[in-house]
């Protein structure tokens, strides 16, 4: 399977593809397995950085959930939640969660589009919205919520090559997921650069990988 082009990553490409979408279809629809708990609807951002000179580098602004969270505690997450009755729509729910989280106020994002319903095993179904995100922000980490945050290149994350499908029996069943191991080189305070391995997997996968499908999708004639 191929990379997206790079051309097709830079913001004008991404917003031409959410203003005449191709026929497609998301690859994984509903985690292989789900809880008995009812189901809640849940929207995440999923905030684009326009980095780079005219935006020609653009990464994934991705969370690290703090330890002692109920659900997917620890675990690599777009910044997101449960609906709230006073939300107007997903998108809502979207950039008020992203501002509750890490602070990234609204003011820089320009939401382009969204990506057809996930349904986690812990019966969340999240409406993934695509958001770009000017890279002029400050961000304040809620840390009852959120350990980390970090960046990956978009296009790293749009070549199936960055790629892992695992599978495992579990309670009689067959489960299966993906994962996107990235390593980060960071600067620490004393200047020394150390790698830093963060481990992509489960429903922030499965939302990369659909979207992935819907950038690489053939134009709708």
């Amino acid at each position: 399977m191929p990379a997206v082009p790079t051309a097709d990553l830079q913001p004008d490409a991404l917003k031409a593809r959410f203003a005449q979408p191709p026929a497609w279809q998301p690859e994984v629809v509903r985690e292989s397995f789900t809880s008995d708990r009812p189901p809640a609807q849940a929207a995440v951002l999923v905030p684009i950085v326009m980095r780079g000179p005219k935006a020609s580098s653009p990464t994934v602004l991705l969370t690290h959930r703090a330890a002692h969270m109920k659900t997917h505690s620890g675990q690599i997450a777009f910044p997101g939640g449960k609906v709230d009755p006073e939300d107007a729509n997903m998108q809502a729910t979207a950039l008020r969660e992203a501002e509750e989280e890490v602070g990234l106020s609204a003011r820089h994002v320009q939401v382009i589009g969204e990506l057809p319903v996930y349904i986690t095993g812990t019966s969340f179904w999240v409406t993934p919205v695509i958001g770009l995100v000017t890279p002029e922000f400050e961000l304040r980490l809620n840390a009852d919520e959120v350990a980390d945050v970090f960046e990956v290149p978009l296009a790293f994350l749009m070549n199936p090559a960055n790629h892992r499908r695992h599978a495992m029996d579990w309670q009689g069943a067959r489960r299966q997921w993906f994962s996107m191991p990235y390593q980060e080189q960071r600067t620490t305070a004393q200047g020394q650069v150390q790698a830093v391995e963060h481990f992509i997997w489960g429903a922030t996968a499965g939302m990369l990988r659909n979207f992935y499908h819907f950038l690489v999708a053939s134009p709708s004639t």
